[in-house]
């Protein structure tokens, strides 16, 4: 299908507001797609904070230029997703697309810098970004409660030294 010059140029406008809003920007060729399934990734990508669209690889290819990205020729028909918040829920999502064969990882642009397919999938089994955060505020916060224990644990002590001598004394009395 042929575009206008101004079309071209709306769609360019789209692609750069795009990347320059996202995180990280990973690419799949595909073949042989239906409806149904292109809804599924649509709503596993919103479900990763991103969204996914097949772009026009010349546009596609201009913009990166325009925007300072590391090009990479873009060949065949491309599935762009766009990662928004979560880089590595993003990248989950095309590594999980790639794993039965009718998608191919090409690679992508994380922060600006080129990535591989392969640096895709490692990004992919990282733990998901509120995991990460519970592990580190797990580990900045380890200090704090094994200072408390130790401050407690003299009084935990006399506490227990006079519960021992108060029951002693009950069961003398008794």
């Amino acid at each position: 299908m042929a575009f206008t010059k101004s079309t071209k140029n709306e769609m360019m406008k789209q692609y750069s507001n795009w990347l320059q809003n996202s995180q990280a920007v990973y690419m799949l060729e595909y073949s042989k797609m239906s409806m149904p399934v292109i809804d599924s990734i649509r709503a596993k990508a919103r479900e990763a904070g991103g969204e996914i669209h097949v772009v026009k690889n010349t546009l596609m290819m201009r913009v990166l230029d325009q925007e300072s990205y590391e090009k990479e020729e873009l060949t065949g028909t491309s599935l762009v997703g766009f990662a928004f918040n979560d880089a590595a829920a993003m990248a989950k999502v095309f590594s999980d697309l790639a794993k039965d064969g009718t998608f191919t990882i090409k690679g992508g642009f994380l922060d600006k810098n080129q990535i591989s397919a392969e640096q895709i999938k490692a990004l992919a089994s990282l733990p998901p970004l509120p995991v990460m955060r519970a592990k580190l505020l797990g580990t900045i916060l380890a200090p704090a409660s094994q200072l408390a224990r130790v401050i407690a644990e003299p009084g935990r002590s006399v506490a227990a030294v006079v519960q021992a001598h108060v029951s002693k004394e009950e069961t003398a009395a008794a």
